[in-house]
């Protein structure tokens, strides 16, 4: 009996894989000889399962596959239709769990990391269908489940509880530090003596700035008498404004790490790099401030996506 679903959810599934993107006016005529219901009704249940998403243009609905690999989501989704994925029916030593204390969590699916933090699940929706759910609708783009509420996620998956809810929250959360943590490191290099060492340490040491920040900040490398660099510290976050960024916000964890100079880092997020005349209004006052104070303010670099641009030498 089994074998027999699997090949009709198979004819009906397969040929719909060949199309990246498909109208649900053409389902049928795709599929072929299937019945139209039974078609409509697998659709529907592949779309609330993560494999399938929805898209209304010009007034229809088109369906587009959530995996570059829609064939391997098929198969798996029709295994779990057919037999079910609870973790007491999985071997002890294939659970995710057990998988991750063996070979380490960097072996596991983002599926199995996900169905560890649902952890239990519930009656009709175990942790792992849970897991594979999320991972299917949100394939590549991981970083959107941080700002993904729990009523949008229990829309996913039943089996997202408030615990567990809080629990994926708190590993993103985690995790977001963690690389925050990392980035606050120097990056390994002997001395920042010119722009080009200056715009490419920065272009390594500040690339979230480029790709992931949506506001304007702005961040000093503190560096020692041979300019290697010390520590990285952010001052502001938002607009760029000379009349925001005072000299004493900048210059004290600088002498708090006992630096002999800075190096200034600010991001455009729009990814455009060149420099504006705030920029340069800024970079000038806090020059003329650390000549006071005798730290020297070796250049200021914009990040951006297209490139890193030196305002000393834009100037």
């Amino acid at each position: 009996m089994s074998e027999l679903r699997r090949t009709r959810y198979q004819s009906v599934l397969y040929p719909l894989t060949q199309r990246k993107r498909f109208r649900r006016s053409e389902m049928s005529e795709i599929v072929g000889e299937e019945t139209s219901g039974f078609v409509t009704r697998t659709v529907n249940e592949v779309v609330r399962a993560g494999v399938l998403t929805t898209v209304k243009q010009d007034d229809e609905i088109h369906y587009e596959w959530t995996s570059p690999n829609p064939v391997v989501a098929v198969d798996q989704w029709i295994d779990r239709r057919i037999h079910g994925d609870q973790v007491k029916e999985t071997p002890e030593q294939e659970r995710p769990r057990e998988r991750l204390l063996r070979l380490g969590a960097a072996s596991l699916s983002d599926a199995d990391l996900l169905a560890i933090l649902i952890r239990v699940g519930i009656v009709g929706e175990s942790a792992v269908t849970g897991g594979h759910k999320l991972a299917n609708r949100f394939h590549e783009e991981l970083d959107r489940l941080r700002d993904t509420g729990l009523p949008e996620l229990r829309d996913i998956t039943p089996a997202v509880t408030k615990a567990s809810y809080c629990q994926i929250m708190a590993a993103l959360e985690l995790g977001r530090r963690a690389s925050e943590s990392a980035r606050q490191r120097p990056a390994e290099i002997h001395k920042i003596t010119s722009t080009i060492e200056a715009t490419q340490y920065c272009a390594e040491k500040f690339a979230y700035l480029a790709g992931d920040a949506v506001q304007e900040e702005f961040h000093i490398v503190t560096l020692d008498t041979k300019h290697k660099p010390i520590r990285s510290h952010r001052i502001t976050v938002g607009t760029l404004d000379a009349s925001l960024v005072h000299p004493r916000e900048v210059f004290r964890p600088a002498i708090r790490d006992a630096a002999a100079a800075v190096l200034l880092v600010h991001n455009h997020p729009s990814g455009d790099p060149t420099p504006s005349r705030e920029d340069h209004a800024v970079t000038d006052r806090l020059t003329e401030a650390g000549k006071l104070i005798g730290i020297v303010v070796l250049d200021h670099i914009v990040v951006a996506r297209q490139r890193c641009v030196s305002i000393r030498e834009d100037s």
